[in-house]
């Protein structure tokens, strides 16, 4: 399918129908269900960042039994890269008291294949993390063509 930028353009009524769609996502996960299942996780991700115009890098927080406790997005960045920092993101894990963490961010090109510059952030995030026992579940990039799970690809 070939897309154009224009196709990616919302009003105003259909961001606030996606907000919508969102919270109740949101509600539902935090409530009830664990984010256990990839693929939940991965349309979650897309639909909380995959329309940015900029790159940003949000974490999800989970508890022990990696239900929900706060979507945050940490950093925001240009078109092309984002500068994202580990003690910021352990420090508002360890306020969160988290005992995991799932990373996403957003290629505004639209294509979630993973750079070599995300795949060195992930590693230093998961050894910053490491110190202190949380355990990062995945790195999933989103862009409107999809995303792609970094636990899947085995770099995590």
């Amino acid at each position: 399918m070939n897309t154009t930028k224009s196709e990616y353009e919302f009003t105003e009524h259909q961001f606030e129908t996606i907000r919508e769609a969102i919270d109740i996502l949101e509600n539902s996960f935090k409530h009830s269900e664990a984010f256990t299942n990839s693929e939940k996780v991965q349309q979650f991700c897309q639909l909380k960042i995959a329309h940015r115009k900029d790159e940003h890098f949000a974490c999800m927080f989970l508890d022990n039994q990696h239900r929900l406790i706060a979507f945050e997005e940490l950093f925001n960045g240009t078109i092309d890269g984002a500068a994202i920092y580990p003690r910021i993101v352990v420090r508002r894990a360890l306020e969160l008291n988290a005992a995991a963490v799932i990373f996403t961010h957003n290629h505004p090109s639209g294509l979630p294949e993973p750079s070599q510059a995300d795949i060195s952030i992930t590693t230093r995030l998961r050894e910053a993390l490491q110190l202190i026992d949380i355990r990062v579940l995945d790195h999933v990039i989103v862009g409107l063509e999809g995303t792609v799970s970094m636990a899947e690809r085995g770099v995590l």
